[in-house]
């Protein structure tokens, strides 16, 4: 799997911690913070992988789709 930058899992961590104080009123490390990400990521990560996955799926199904309709209606007809 690919490694997030070293900003972007800043971020994260933080948007941990700050879920542990606002919503839990704990007040939990770096070290903590990194741990729930990586449990995130090693258990749960590809659940969000998929989904994401099978979204876009869908979208070039139906961008497809259009295509077509869009290109069937170029056709001359006599």
């Amino acid at each position: 799997m690919k490694s997030f930058k070293a900003e972007e899992r800043r971020q994260m961590i933080d948007e941990i911690q700050r879920f542990f104080a606002d919503e839990r009123e704990e007040d939990i490390g770096e070290v903590a913070a990194s741990q729930v990400l990586a449990f995130i990521t090693q258990h749960l990560g590809r659940y969000y992988y998929n989904q994401g996955v099978r979204d876009s799926r869908d979208i070039a199904v139906q961008r497809a789709q259009t295509l077509e309709e869009d290109l069937f209606a170029l056709e001359k007809r006599g």
